[in-house]
């Protein structure tokens, strides 16, 4: 990710937000690090990967160590995907990358957070052996 890439980063998550209904407060809709990831992301044990079709920008997933969580887990973060790429094998692309970081970068363990209207992204998650937990982890700023 580069510092241009910012406010192309920032369209999409607010797009896919709105797409689905949850543009609201609460979310990284209105958090204001959604308009600055390049800098977030030069955080140690960070990475933030981008995704391009076609010479186009069409979305992201990274992994962060989100405050409040164990030394040895990380957070998936930020995945989003613009719909006409969807079902073509570039989340997954992202996801996979992103879990190989993290276990280069010494994490054992990977925690994320969604929201039930993200029904697709769920059962993408699910594949990849993520679980339901009764209640979030760490302290990520996000409450909706």
């Amino acid at each position: 990710m580069e510092a241009n890439d910012n406010p192309v980063i920032a369209k999409i998550i607010r797009a896919v937000l709105t797409e689905f209904k949850v543009n609201k407060p609460g979310t990284v809709f209105s958090d204001p690090t959604t308009d600055r990831l390049y800098e977030v992301f030069l955080t140690e044990k960070s990475i933030y990967n981008i995704a391009e079709l076609n010479g186009e920008i069409v979305g992201g997933c990274g992994i962060f160590p989100t405050k409040g969580l164990p030394k040895d887990t990380c957070e998936l973060v930020k995945m989003y995907l613009l719909p006409h790429t969807r079902g073509k094998g570039i989340g997954k692309m992202l996801i996979e990358k992103s879990l190989e970081q993290a276990q280069h970068l010494g994490y054992q363990k990977i925690y994320l957070e969604t929201m039930p209207e993200l029904s697709q992204a769920l059962k993408v998650y699910e594949q990849y052996g993520f679980t339901y937990l009764s209640a979030p982890m760490g302290q990520s700023g996000h409450t909706g």
